[in-house]
């Protein structure tokens, strides 16, 4: 498809751009539930897949269960199903992942849209009851599909590649920190197999240690304090450590720091490569829209 999307003429976008790129639009509605699909699109499709979930919901009816409200969050990053008391998150369904949106013209509450599962890669249907927003909803969900493509293409996914880059390197901090307390706790260790060997003197004829370096003979690093030349436990002085050049722009790994901005596309890791494709093949994919009729027999409004 040459378009992101493909949707009737006559309709018109409800929202400014503004409200779903640093907002989002909610919307109050009953769930009927979900259900997985054999394809991404497709009207027959969510036929089967409304009559299912209605039949099921009949039989929730008849054993005295309602039907959940939730409250739709739509943005450019995708649709939310919090559950309307809690706020909980029970589905977050990116827009990328979300291949067909239609809503019902002859039952105009009922509203679906078939997204794939993040985990299992399975088609899954998603089937709404809104009293007077189906229809609106369903142009919603098209026009954050719009904006979203087009920042995607803005960005050429550099948005995506910040955030997996800020979630790598927390990990290595967290990876380093850990280590950090693995060698001190090895470190005290050691300081105790000494004092437990030798006592609390020092043996005949062994020079005591400066209380200012440690078991090693170094003294103990502090960022605050300058590099300045150290004389030694025998009294000579050390030579000056090297000057690290700032020219040189790289981090204490050897690696130049990352900038987002000026990183080219073939120096991605392939986890985050692999995380644009993806999202390059399901923007290509696009959005349908339709307003078709596919519902049977109308909802009973009581449930």
């Amino acid at each position: 498809m040459n378009r992101a999307f493909s949707r009737k003429k006559d309709k018109t976008w409800m929202h400014s751009p503004e409200a779903l790129t640093k907002h989002f639009i909610p919307y109050n509605v009953k769930f009927l539930g979900n259900a997985e699909v054999e394809q991404p699109k497709g009207t027959e499709i969510v036929k089967d897949a409304v009559r299912k979930l209605k039949f099921a919901r009949h039989i929730k009816k008849s054993e005295g269960q309602k039907t959940p409200k939730v409250e739709l969050q739509i943005s450019i990053y995708g649709v939310k199903i919090l559950d309307s008391k809690t706020k909980e998150i029970l589905h977050n369904c990116q827009l990328h992942r979300i291949s067909f949106c239609a809503d019902d013209k002859t039952d105009k509450k009922i509203f679906t849209f078939i997204c794939k599962d993040a985990e299992s890669n399975k088609h899954m249907c998603y089937v709404f009851d809104s009293e007077k927003c189906a229809e609106e909803i369903t142009l919603t969900i098209g026009q954050a599909f719009d904006l979203a493509y087009k920042k995607f293409l803005e960005t050429g996914g550099k948005d995506v590649e910040t955030r997996k880059q800020i979630a790598s390197l927390q990990k290595r901090i967290q990876e380093l920190e850990t280590e950090n307390i693995e060698l001190k706790r090895k470190v005290q260790e050691m300081e105790i197999n000494l004092q437990v060997t030798h006592g609390p003197s020092s043996p005949r004829g062994v020079a005591s240690r400066s209380p200012s370096t440690d078991l090693f003979d170094m003294v103990p690093f502090s960022p605050a304090s300058p590099l300045l030349p150290t004389p030694s436990s025998n009294g000579t002085e050390l030579p000056p450590l090297p000057v690290r050049s700032s020219a040189t722009r790289r981090d204490i790994f050897g690696a130049e720091p990352f900038d987002p901005f000026i990183s080219g596309g073939g120096d991605f890791p392939p986890d985050i490569q692999s995380k644009l494709d993806e999202m390059q093949e399901g923007f290509k994919m696009g959005l349908t829209l339709e307003g078709t009729v596919f519902s049977l027999d109308p909802l009973d409004s009581r449930c």
